[in-house]
């Protein structure tokens, strides 16, 4: 246990969540212990410079010591200060546990989830693109590796997202089925076996939402871009479920703004030439065909009934279709899996080419099934984390793509970053405005979260739909009211 002694307890959270990437157990003491291990860390101002020493010390004593410290400005206020001094904080312990382990997390001290907001800061304030990796690395100590990444990731971004335009908003549709749970899932999701004789009820509901959400949208003046139907599995619907919430979708909002309609057809088991016809006669552009591993052990272990030759032949019937953006997604760190199953599964997946490929390194989250049987499983270690992303990295660039957005979770294997690769001129709008929290999302289905963006005053609010589909379908009213009261109050005007 190691035991750490802090002068600034309003940077106790961020402290800990950066340990956490090298030590398992630690508590936050008052004083030092006379037998075991111990971080001090010490926040001083020193003849014009703000400081921070970290001192790591075993048996009450210092083993080893590092200081941080930056110029402190005449002008600068409250604000600045406090968020310098806990990045001197964060620095300390990064030098320091780096050290002692042996081992430096390639994202340095960075623990967010949106690394490239930082990126886009600075490219707000003229810094140059070579000026930003080197304030990345020496700043916030990054791998090169990664401030490259971060930043040509924020390049792109800039073409579609950057500067936000206040008139635009995103639709999510929420369809919170599948045949079977996956192991690792965290998102609403719903068995057909136990809740499959809701789909019928959830589908007229749902339709009632849209419907009425279209006219608080109208009323207040926004212009939709984009609309991405998501779940749990939308393919779990049946073609005629499809064209009826994809009509209402297009009859209801006014589509003469639309760039991109996204429709998750992810799993193989529920993908069949009647349901991708439908998709087709109703213009969607944009569908995700989502093996997560081309490796048939894998997927039993994980709850998936299909194998590896289904979803080849699912996404050639796509292609022999008319479908042209084909979205792939892979998860990395699953239950058993090594570099040269991720290798394998990449292999093939280039053989069918997609427009895009999205790489999730694998999180342990508290609503899967996975993190109550831990002890069951075989997981990565950070070595074979490290080698997976580098060979889908590699992968993606032979495949001609590049990368577009990423963004970062808690609890993910070797503290690494879920990737989106496309083919320019394929990259996902909604993908890369839900990461940046750039523009406001109404979400429609049990489980979504609208998210409200008032950039002047550099604010999110979410406002949720209630997850369990009984109570959707009783309190669908309570759910429009809940947008409504929020796109109104206060005569809100918007992004």
């Amino acid at each position: 246990m190691l035991q750490v002694i802090i002068d600034r307890s309003e940077f106790e959270y961020e402290a800990g969540e950066l340990i956490k990437l090298f030590e398992a157990e630690f508590a936050f003491s008052g004083e030092i212990p006379e037998t075991g291990r111990a971080l001090k860390l010490e926040s001083f101002e020193d003849s014009g410079f703000i400081c921070c020493k970290g001192s790591y010390i075993q048996n009450a004593a210092i083993q080893q010591s590092h200081t941080e410290q930056i110029e402190l400005a005449d002008t600068i206020d409250s604000r600045t200060l406090k968020r310098e001094s806990k990045i001197l904080t964060k620095r300390c312990i990064f030098e320091l546990l780096s050290r002692v382990h042996g081992t430096k997390p390639p994202w340095g001290i960075l623990t967010g989830i949106r690394p490239t907001k930082i990126v886009q800061e600075l490219l707000d304030s003229g810094m140059t693109e070579e000026d930003i990796m080197h304030n990345l690395e020496e700043k916030y100590r990054l791998s090169p590796e990664k401030a490259k990444m971060a930043t040509a990731i924020a390049i792109t971004e800039r073409k579609y997202i950057y500067p936000p335009d206040s008139g635009k908003i995103a639709l999510y549709v929420s369809i919170p089925f599948c045949p079977t749970r996956c192991i690792y899932c965290s998102f609403p999701s719903n068995t057909l076996k136990q809740w499959g004789h809701l789909k019928a009820e959830y589908v007229r509901t749902l339709i009632y939402e849209i419907e009425q959400t279209a006219k608080i949208v109208s009323r207040w003046g926004k212009t939709l871009e984009s609309v991405y139907i998501g779940g749990g599995t939308p393919t779990t619907l049946s073609s005629g479920e499809l064209r009826e919430i994809i009509t209402a979708i297009r009859g209801s909002f006014d589509f003469s703004g639309v760039k991109e309609f996204t429709v998750e057809a992810g799993r193989v088991d529920t993908i069949d030439e009647d349901k991708l016809m439908a998709l087709r006669e109703l213009d969607i552009d944009r569908i995700s065909i989502n093996p997560q591993t081309m490796n048939d052990a894998t997927l039993k272990r994980i709850g998936r009934r299909h194998t590896s030759s289904d979803v080849e032949a699912s996404f050639k019937m796509a292609r022999n279709m008319g479908f042209s953006n084909i979205n792939m997604d892979i998860i990395l760190g699953l239950p058993g899996e090594k570099p040269s199953d991720v290798e394998a599964t990449l292999e093939r997946i280039a053989e069918l080419s997609p427009e895009s490929l999205t790489v999730h390194t694998m999180a342990i989250k508290r609503a899967s099934n996975l993190r109550g049987e831990l002890s069951e499983h075989s997981l990565a270690d950070y070595e074979d984390m490290e080698s997976m992303v580098d060979i889908s990295a590699e992968y993606a660039k032979e495949m001609g793509l590049v990368p577009y957005y990423m963004y970062r979770q808690k609890y993910m294997l070797g503290n690494l970053e879920n990737v989106g690769y496309a083919k320019p001129g394929c990259e996902c709008i909604y993908n890369m405005n839900i990461m940046e929290e750039q523009q406001s999302i109404m979400a429609v289905g049990a489980g979504g979260i609208s998210k409200f963006v008032y950039h002047d005053e550099n604010r999110l609010e979410r406002v949720p739909n209630v997850k369990d589909i009984q109570h959707y379908i009783a309190r669908i009213d309570e759910m429009i009211k809940r947008k409504e009261e929020e796109v109104f109050k206060n005569a809100y005007t918007g992004t």
